[in-house]
């Protein structure tokens, strides 16, 4: 008889930041994981370059953000086409920018988090093949001196990008549109004379040119150009980044000491559901799209602050299995829009016509001058304004992000972020003289009162979801009426306290 005993509990595939993020909540959250990845060593290149606000707050309720902020350039206003700006200075966030870091530092800081909870990173082991049953998932792995071993999990999840293993062992398919754009150019290069603006962005009917700074000496330029089309494979050199970026922006700033440059195609596709069974996917292994608007790493990371909780919630006993289907309900939905809406703005970006161009940049300057299409532009853009579904007859505010509210805590957390760094649910308690200590005794919950309630407008009760947005709330008024309605919830969303459970700790 096969010993069916597992090896981890969740086996995550792919060691990028959504793969790092992942495996660290799970650790968080008393469960077992072991990370594996293809390479062998730690990559300083890099593709995605920015953070934006809704990810940057996510990061703050794990302690992360401070620190990936010192070592970055913060913008408050982008361009998006043209002449039409986007002022971020609005958004209603401690972050109102958007963060430009290289991913090698995001995922340093991700890496540094794993490993301090305890997850068993393994570098240069690759998924080979998987099979799952009912009761967990068989990976062949091939590990660093190239032999084969098989490992049991609970549960598999595949971060591995958009060449996923995990997607092609499972037979998903990849769903869309290949090469929308080809041909696109990153190059990581330093600058003679450095552009005024933080960030430089324009195109012209046959091309594009991008450049940012990572804060370190070093900007990133993407460039394209409608008459170089060529194959991913194709070599890139200095010269061309400096011509195509001369044709659109009238100058290369004296380019030179280019430390990595590549060429790839942008494709338009994510797969019909995140999970099969016991294997689920996230980031790139799920969606990929156009790189208008920064939004890859950012989807990605969002996706794992979802699955985590839910997962570990899981793999504990502590829930049953419509709170992991929940994960596709939730994510697939975001990921579709981010699809459309990257799609959207790169086909914006490089229309061709002057005339077109002209009516893009009148009709999307005017528009946002208007501070109501501002603000949901912006919203959409930074990931603010996502909210998940809710039940039927839920408080209007289920689903939604939850706010940093200030606490008044004497001697613990100031404000939200800092409660939820736990990775626990909080229950933000805005009624004086109650602290309802007694309805939520053996759930993993945590109660904190808010500061000034009547001037932030919180309604007497919110359950704040481990991933900062609102599970349930009530305007309920009867103190009896509410506590009732608060047990109902707490057994419907929160787990009981157990040994597992009480592992969690923060960072």
């Amino acid at each position: 008889m096969t010993d069916k005993t597992p090896d981890t509990d969740v086996l995550v595939v792919g060691a990028g930041p959504t793969g790092l993020l992942l495996a660290a909540e799970l650790a968080q959250a008393g469960v077992a994981a072991t990370l594996v990845e293809r390479r062998a060593e730690e990559s300083n290149l890099t593709r995605a370059f920015a953070v934006h606000a809704r990810t940057l707050e996510l990061l703050d309720c794990r302690s992360l953000a401070d620190e990936l902020i010192a070592g970055g350039v913060t913008i408050d206003s982008v361009r998006l086409f043209g002449r039409a700006d986007l002022d971020l200075g609005r958004l209603p966030t401690r972050f109102p920018y958007v963060l430009v870091t290289p991913q090698y530092e995001t995922e340093r800081v991700l890496r540094e988090r794993a490993q301090a909870l305890g997850v068993d990173v393994r570098p240069g082991t690759e998924l080979v093949s998987l099979r799952q049953d009912s009761d967990g998932v068989d990976a062949e792995l091939r590990t660093p001196d190239g032999s084969l071993r098989t490992e049991r999990a609970a549960y598999l999840v595949g971060t591995d990008g958009v060449h996923s293993t995990v997607r092609r062992q499972l037979r998903m398919p990849y769903v869309g549109r290949s090469s929308v754009m080809r041909s696109v150019v990153l190059a990581d290069v330093r600058l003679a004379e450095p552009p005024s603006q933080v960030l430089t962005v324009n195109s012209s009917g046959d091309g594009f040119a991008f450049v940012a700074p990572f804060g370190d000496d070093w900007y990133r330029v993407i460039t394209w150009n409608r008459r170089r089309q060529l194959p991913d494979d194709a070599p890139v050199d200095l010269d061309e980044v400096r011509e195509d970026t001369r044709r659109v922006l009238g100058t290369d700033f004296g380019m030179h000491d280019a430390r990595w440059m590549s060429r790839f195609h942008n494709d338009e596709r994510q797969v019909p559901c995140y999970r099969q069974g016991r294997v689920l996917l996230a980031g790139d292994a799920a969606h990929t799209h156009s790189p208008a608007g920064a939004q890859g790493m950012n989807t990605g990371l969002q996706d794992a602050f979802n699955l985590g909780w839910k997962l570990a919630a899981t793999v504990r006993g502590d829930a049953d299995e419509a709170l992991l289907d929940s994960y596709d309900a939730e994510r697939h939905p975001v990921g579709r829009e981010v699809v459309r809406m990257t799609g959207m703005l790169l086909r914006l970006v490089v229309l061709r016509a002057r005339p077109l161009r002209a009516l893009r940049g009148l009709v999307g300057g005017s528009a946002l001058r208007v501070p109501a299409v501002a603000d949901k532009v912006a919203g959409a853009l930074s990931g603010i304004a996502i909210r998940y579904p809710s039940p039927l007859g839920a408080h209007p505010a289920a689903g939604a992000r939850a706010p940093d509210l200030p606490l008044s805590h004497e001697d613990g957390p100031s404000r939200l972020h800092e409660a939820l760094r736990t990775g626990r649910f909080v229950l933000l308690v805005s009624d004086d003289g109650q602290s309802y200590t007694g309805e939520v005794e053996g759930y993993d919950v945590d109660v904190h009162p808010v500061a000034e309630p009547r001037a932030t407008a919180v309604p007497p009760l919110v359950l704040v979801r481990p991933d900062g947005y609102i599970a349930w709330a009530t305007d309920q008024q009867d103190p009896a009426h509410r506590g009732r309605e608060l047990t109902a919830a707490l057994e419907h969303w929160c787990a009981r306290r157990s040994a597992r459970s009480a592992a969690t700790s923060a960072w």
